[in-house]
């Protein structure tokens, strides 16, 4: 009997600092916060980002992408039928892979903001922001207390980022606001001075779409202007396409997609001149 008590006490010594550790606060990683969103850390350091665009569930063509050399994934749920089980599995299935997981939810809810940090997102893109009332709650979702009110749930994040996840999720979760609109650019000053927003995003085809200018137009480039300076102004970090990569001030970037990966890699392929030597199968793979 006094074995068995002794085994409980230790089971329940164990469980409850397992929780202790668990619900601590995080004010401790303010200093030296082991940092593993490695995209975030390059742009801290003034470099450049680079993300492929996810719209599918497989998740052998997920592996491919986030091995292929970008800094991110750009995981895509607003104009995709994605689910957020598909996209747990894609992430476990290459939970070693070098790019950083981001998600593009659907929208600025709690629901869509907790499942995706759940399952291990340290991405969080907020589309079709007109106000700065919707990054406060983008990040008051996505960050814990004290900083925001994400509840601590359950999830695959600890697996994947290591058993310190609660102590250091809120400093390596990137939040990035999505300018789409006119309106969206009338109130960009205010949204890049929500606290805990790391980018804003220039969506350069949405800007055409809302406002019926084309870039080169002086009016839609007078709204990038406006963009850049608000958001440089502010001390964040100024996102677009990939083919603004050479435009003035502009770090974070969304390339095209698996499916225009593939079409560009085939279309090299088959205008490679050819060895006269043919690979080993599966080579490819080592």
């Amino acid at each position: 009997m006094r074995t068995r008590r002794t085994v409980r006490l230790a089971i329940a010594t164990a469980v409850g600092l397992s929780l202790a550790l668990a619900v601590a606060p995080a004010a401790a990683q303010d200093d030296g916060a082991r940092m593993y969103n490695t995209a975030k850390q390059k742009l801290m350091n003034g470099e450049g980002v680079v993300g492929v665009s996810i719209s599918s569930a497989d998740p052998e063509s997920y592996c491919a992408a986030a091995n292929a050399g970008f800094d991110f994934t750009w995981i895509e749920m607003q104009h995709s039928p994605l689910t957020y089980q598909d996209v747990a599995r894609m992430l476990w299935a290459c939970r070693d892979a070098s790019a950083i997981p981001f998600i593009r939810v659907p929208d600025a809810t709690e629901g869509d903001i907790q499942k995706a940090v759940d399952l291990g997102a340290l991405g969080i893109v907020v589309p079709m922001v007109r106000t700065a009332e919707k990054m406060e709650r983008a990040v008051r979702f996505a960050k814990f207390p004290p900083e925001g009110r994400r509840s601590l749930g359950g999830g695959q994040y600890g697996a994947l980022w290591g058993r310190d996840y609660r102590a250091t999720a809120n400093e390596n979760i990137l939040i990035v606001a999505m300018i789409e609109s006119p309106a969206g650019v009338d109130a960009v000053e205010e949204i890049s001075a929500v606290p805990g927003v790391d980018v804003v995003f220039a969506a350069s085809t949405d800007l055409y779409s809302f406002s019926g200018k084309r870039q080169g137009e002086p009016e839609y480039e007078a709204m990038v202007d406006r963009i850049r300076d608000a958001v440089l102004g502010a001390g964040l970090k100024l996102g677009g396409p990939l083919a603004w990569r050479d435009r003035e001030g502009f770090s974070f970037f969304q390339a095209p997609g698996v499916g225009n990966l593939i079409r560009r890699g085939a279309q090299a392929l088959l205008e490679e001149t050819a060895s006269g030597i043919a690979e080993i199968e599966g080579s490819e793979n080592q």
